[in-house]
């Protein structure tokens, strides 16, 4: 029995729950449209497009994944959408500035997903071919590597598109808040990659089995 159908149970409560989100990211948009805010309408198309691409790889190339694997996709976009929304509730500042947990909890959970994509993709690769064996030590070490180097590079990322915003004068549509953040980002993303590397064989071997049938055709 694959890990798709010991969820099937709970999937029609995640479907809707996953929908929620969907809608909750639409009314963001709709917010940023309304607030003139770059940085929100930013956001919240890129987490739309994002929790969209499960269905858009079910339709085109038959790939399926359990309603519980695709509301781990949607979590983490609908938390970096929402954080950029001045809120009532917190003195009209986004959760990001007002909440100091906000940035580790999104990238936490980004970084998990990040490192669920290297994971399955590397498991699919074992699989697919014998010209290459990944043992489990060596994908424990290789997420975290493959993490840590990801987390780096959306750093510096986010470090330019910050001097850019400034030097442009325009709003900015990412945030840096200095070495300690980046620091404390950087610790975030290693928890992530050590979630997805113990859990990674309980709920994402058939995913990997998917992509490495699609690697043979």
């Amino acid at each position: 029995m694959t890990i798709r159908e010991r969820l099937r149970p709970i999937g029609k409560r995640d479907a809707l729950l996953v929908r929620l989100l969907q809608l909750l990211m639409i009314a963001i948009l709709v917010t940023g449209f309304w607030f003139g805010s770059l940085g929100i309408v930013v956001n919240a198309s890129l987490g739309l497009l994002v929790s969209q691409l499960p269905a858009l790889f079910r339709r085109r190339y038959g790939f399926t994944m359990n309603v519980g694997l695709v509301l781990w996709i949607t979590v983490p976009m609908v938390l970096h959408a929402l954080g950029t929304v001045p809120l009532p509730g917190l003195g009209f500042l986004t959760p990001y500035q007002a909440v100091w947990w906000w940035d580790h909890l999104t990238h936490a959970f980004s970084s998990s997903l990040v490192a669920g994509v290297g994971y399955a993709t590397a498991r699919a690769l074992d699989i697919h071919t014998d010209a290459v064996n990944f043992p489990p030590k060596f994908l424990f070490v290789y997420l975290l590597i493959f993490m840590m180097a990801f987390g780096v590079i959306w750093e510096l990322y986010e470090f330019y598109v910050t001097i850019a915003a400034q030097l442009l004068g325009i709003p900015g549509i990412l945030t840096q808040y200095g070495l300690e953040d980046t620091v404390l980002d950087l610790t975030y993303d290693l928890l992530g990659a050590l979630l997805v590397s113990v859990l990674g064989t309980a709920y994402l071997t058939d995913v990997s089995n998917q992509l490495a049938d699609l690697f043979g055709t």
